[in-house]
């Protein structure tokens, strides 16, 4: 256990329930993200190269790249440009994309894929450290309350399981 997590102070209710959301989503967006994002650079891999083993390796020949450009760009927050990700792993050949277009992971990309997949769920157990999953699942269901509040779309994404 880190000693950040030792040291970890309890609060009461009301000093807790008067925090403000936004600094705690964001602190713990950037601490989440920014984890996944050193482990995946061990690979040498960003998260858009993540995104698209992934998306190849479940539905392989299905997605293009404009429509995984198109499926992929919601969640992209640096502005990347996905034709450049797509080159870079036909160049690694770890992926491959038929006549029509449609990109399938090679035997080294799916290796590379499963690599990357580890590093993430070491990020995933450390993230999920101490805490009850009953307490994640509300959590979560509290995170897709509030976007849909405000106008977002609060349902999981139907290819995130």
């Amino acid at each position: 256990m880190s000693t950040q997590l030792e040291s970890l102070k309890e609060y009461s209710p009301d000093e807790l329930a008067a925090q403000p959301i936004g600094a705690w989503t964001g602190e713990a967006y950037r601490r989440v993200v920014g984890a996944i994002r050193a482990q995946l650079a061990v690979e040498n891999l960003t998260q858009p190269h993540w995104w698209t083993l992934n998306h190849a390796s479940g539905a392989p020949g299905t997605w293009t790249r404009a429509t995984l450009t198109d499926r992929l760009t919601p969640y992209d927050d640096q502005s990347t440009d996905f034709d450049a990700v797509y080159d870079d792993l036909v160049a690694r050949e770890w992926l491959t994309e038929d006549a029509a277009g449609g990109m399938t992971l090679t035997e080294e990309g799916e290796a590379a894929r499963l690599r990357a997949r580890e590093r993430n769920l070491g990020v995933h157990r450390r993230t999920h450290e101490g805490i009850a999953e009953a307490d994640f699942v509300t959590t979560i269901n509290v995170l897709r309350h509030m976007v849909a509040n405000l106008g977002g779309n609060g349902n999981l994404p139907e290819d995130v399981k």
